[in-house]
């Protein structure tokens, strides 16, 4: 065990800004399995899921200058979830276009799992409008799937001023997907 191993997220991003490979190397050890075990498990594809988390890892360390995260854990799930949502979403172009040339129907399951993602980047992008606090409530609470009471405990507030800005959120969320739907319909 190294000396590394004992720092926290925080103290080791620290270094990884300061250019310590040591630091990033220990950072790679620490989330590594985890996040290939998360993209198998939706891309069951070994090769595409250890690319998937190369690439975050090579991100992380271009973008070292530059980054501002405040939870390592969920900045890096996040990558990688819309990470394989992309490639998901591709992998479905890919197979459409060789069912349409070749005069086939596309599977229906996986048009509805590739709209199902689209549909979470669409609402991702939406809370981006928020207001700073919502923002970060809808998205620590909905997003990444953490409890109230915590996301209240981390910013600082009660879990009755959490609330409201969830309620607040999911208002705005609400109105502005039902005018992308209404807008979207146009088109189809």
């Amino acid at each position: 065990m190294h000396a590394l191993a004992t720092f926290e997220d925080d103290a080791l991003l620290d270094l990884i800004k300061a250019d310590n490979r040591i630091a990033f190397n220990e950072i790679y050890s620490r989330y590594w399995d985890r996040l290939y075990a998360t993209a198998f498990h939706h891309l069951k594809d070994s090769t595409a899921a250890e690319e998937i988390v190369q690439d975050a890892f090579i991100t992380i360390w271009q973008k070292r200058h530059d980054l501002h995260i405040e939870s390592l854990s969920k900045y890096l799930a996040a990558m990688i979830r819309y990470a394989v949502y992309r490639r998901m979403a591709r992998e479905q172009q890919r197979q459409q276009h060789q069912l349409s040339a070749g005069g086939l129907n596309p599977a229906v399951t996986d048009a509805k799992d590739v709209d199902h993602k689209l549909l979470l980047e669409i609402v991702d992008k939406l809370s981006c409008e928020l207001p700073e606090k919502c923002r970060l409530v809808f998205r620590a609470n909905k997003l990444y799937d953490q409890p109230l009471e915590d996301v209240a405990r981390e910013l600082n507030i009660s879990r009755k001023t959490a609330e409201a800005h969830l309620t607040k959120a999911l208002k705005v969320i609400r109105l502005n997907l039902g005018k992308a739907f209404h807008f979207f319909s146009w088109f189809l």
